[in-house]
């Protein structure tokens, strides 16, 4: 016969044997019961042991708050022994009368009301000798990970290219519509002055309104986690709409002159690709790169209302496309630079661009009755641009954003030359952009743009929903 060590619970059975009535329930029967009991407490035990042995070699929590989440140490002092024991051959020895308070209820069998030389159970109204719970900045119980935020910031796209790559083997399809509406008032002075205020000559005034609607097809896959390429196929509808008189001649009557084009624009191909590892206020850097190329309808494939010229001495006509074009007309290449800040709950990005438009040689302008007239070399001027802007996280689906953007565009060449005319034109453009998260794979972008200076479009709205296929 083995002695059971540590085994204060035995006394409480021992205080509830002579309590019961003879024939209720014999002593073997409530040892039976308590090497259950027993044996659930070490399975528990073991498996206690084994996740702290895990937590040990993964470095993840202080041996200090692994004797926390125990329980060792939080109970009170063990009670004496009594000097009557209670013997079993059979039965291994017991758990800690510490470790049997740290455990309790674990094992599914209820707990018995409190007894003499028992440990109290752990109630709402006995909490006192209990283990203190985790503090919430403590991780919890053994074997649930803490949980943690993995919220990224998110930001409403107000430029043409993202800010955020795409994930590895990941394809995204964007569609969006994009309008622009511009105005201009031209007055042109043909003739010349006597004194200030006096002219002698032909005064033409043109109003000119443009609209344009830019339907697109965006495609961007994720080759790496730092890399992702991206495609897109726009479709272009384009009306202009002149108004012009001329005064001084007699006569106060205007000339509307309409035009209209549509078809496949210039379609691009781009690169971008991520330097760095950011974080919390340390930026992201993005590299890009972008190739636009002449797949549209260029200005000079288009019919020019002049007879046989529209420069020169004896021209006729308007001098304005019969139709409008829906592309530029000469391959350009632009490397980029983007950055973004996250500051939660605010992010903050912009980038620098430069575009170089590449000449094109031996150019010729169709004008009626299929004449051409030659252009000679036409070298078109490169633009520098950057922007910077400030994205806000309004909840888990909806972003706000807000900023700036400026294109410095050089003046345009004529066989070497400067054309007579050309200047440097400054654009600079508003914006403000809202996103809104309908589904894991699906979001809806809105921005709209107000013209800054006299050559930007007065307005521009864009509406775009990238799909996650």
């Amino acid at each position: 016969m083995h002695k059971i060590p540590a085994l204060n619970s035995v006394i409480g059975l021992a205080v509830a044997l002579a309590c019961i009535p003879a024939g209720a329930q014999t002593a073997p029967d409530l040892l039976e019961q308590l090497k259950v009991m027993r044996q659930q407490l070490e399975e528990q035990r073991a498996r206690v042991d084994n996740l702290e042995r895990q937590l040990r070699a993964a470095g993840a929590v202080a041996p200090k708050q692994l004797d926390n989440l125990r329980g060792t140490g939080a109970g009170p002092a063990n009670a004496a022994a009594p000097a009557n024991t209670i013997t079993n051959a059979s039965a291994p020895d017991a758990p800690a009368a510490g470790a049997l308070a740290g455990l309790r209820g674990t094992g599914g069998a209820p707990a018995a009301a409190p007894q003499e030389g028992l440990p109290a159970p752990v109630t709402g109204s006995n909490t006192a000798n209990a283990a203190p719970p985790p503090a919430p900045n403590q991780p919890g119980p053994v074997g649930n990970a803490p949980q943690q935020a993995q919220r990224q910031p998110e930001v409403a796209p107000i430029f043409e290219s993202p800010g955020v790559l795409t994930p590895r083997g990941r394809i995204i399809f964007e569609p969006s519509v994009q309008y622009g509406y511009s105005s201009s008032n031209r007055v042109a002075l043909v003739g010349y002055t006597v004194i200030p205020a006096i002219l002698i000559g032909l005064l033409d005034v043109r109003e000119v309104k443009r609209n344009t609607t830019t339907g697109a097809a965006t495609f961007r896959m994720g080759v790496s986690n730092r890399m992702e390429m991206e495609a897109k196929i726009p479709y272009v509808y384009r009306s202009d709409s002149t108004v012009s008189r001329e005064i001084f001649t007699g006569t106060a009557a205007e000339r509307a002159f309409q035009t209209s084009g549509k078809g496949v624009g210039d379609i691009e191909l781009g690169m971008r690709y991520q330097l760095n590892d950011g974080g919390v206020d340390k930026p992201y850097y993005i590299a890009g790169l972008r190739l636009k190329s002449r797949t549209g309808r260029d200005p000079f494939e288009v019919v020019t209302d002049c007879q046989t010229r529209c420069i020169g001495d004896n021209v006729t006509g308007t001098g304005l496309p019969l139709d409008l074009p829906t592309g530029s007309g000469f391959y350009s290449l632009q490397p980029s630079l983007t950055w973004l800040l996250p500051s939660d709950p605010a992010i903050f990005f912009g980038s620098f661009n430069y575009t170089k438009n590449f000449k094109r040689n031996n150019i010729y302008r169709t004008v009626r009755n299929g004449e051409r007239e030659l252009l000679g070399d036409i070298e078109p001027g490169d633009v520098f641009g950057f922007n910077i802007g400030m994205g806000l996280a309004l909840n888990e689906k909806a972003s706000f954003s807000i900023g700036y953007d400026h294109n410095s565009v050089s003046r345009m060449r004529q066989n070497g030359m400067i054309i007579p005319g050309s200047v440097r034109m400054q654009l600079g453009t508003l914006l403000l952009g809202g996103s809104y998260r309908l589904s894991d794979k699906r979001v809806l972008n809105i921005s709209v743009g107000a013209g800054m200076t006299r050559d930007t479009p007065d307005v521009t709205l864009m509406v775009r929903m990238p799909f996650s296929l």
